[in-house]
């Protein structure tokens, strides 16, 4: 049994839960889109609908997205990998060459994203080393059918369906 509180046995035990990998996505204030990219992410309340995503205090993405007018979640596909990396890196023109459109409030949609959300910022609480997030939901679509892109273990899958008799 492991009795280990510290930075590195937490990411390890945590990392057997897996998560779905979403974008979020804002535009800026000077015209350009941004996003980063979220394992955690998760819906909070169906009155008002409210979802949540918990961007770490020391990522450059988060100051870009915070500037926006709000934000869209991007469920990613599970044949959407090398677009995450994308979209996680340091580059400052993360979306040459992503094909998007615009959510009602003008974030971005990724094309071939699984669904997106798209939100207004509700409230933002500090919590150890990474804020949550909520946003107001204003408007959501099914966008393309398919299975998520998830993360398990330091390593990308997706969803394998339980056979049943």
């Amino acid at each position: 049994m492991t009795f280990e509180t510290d930075a590195a046995a937490f990411r390890r035990i945590m990392g057997h839960y897996p998560t779905g990998i979403c974008a979020i996505t804002g535009m800026h204030p000077d015209g350009k889109p941004v996003a980063m990219i979220v394992g955690s992410f998760t819906s909070v309340s169906l009155d008002p609908p409210l979802v949540a995503f918990f961007p770490d205090k020391a990522s450059s993405s988060w100051p870009k997205i915070r500037a926006c007018d709000g934000f869209c979640v991007n469920v990613l596909a599970d044949d959407q990998e090398e677009l995450c990396r994308v979209l996680a890196s340091k580059n400052p023109d993360k979306f040459d060459g992503v094909t998007h459109d615009l959510s009602p409030r003008g974030a971005p949609i990724i094309e071939g994203a699984l669904a997106w959300i798209d939100c207004s910022f509700h409230a933002i609480h500090e919590a150890g080393d990474h804020y949550i997030t909520l946003g107001k939901v204003h408007a959501l679509d099914i966008h393309h059918p398919g299975a998520p892109l998830l993360f398990h273990k330091g390593t990308y899958g997706t969803v394998t369906p339980l056979s049943r008799p």
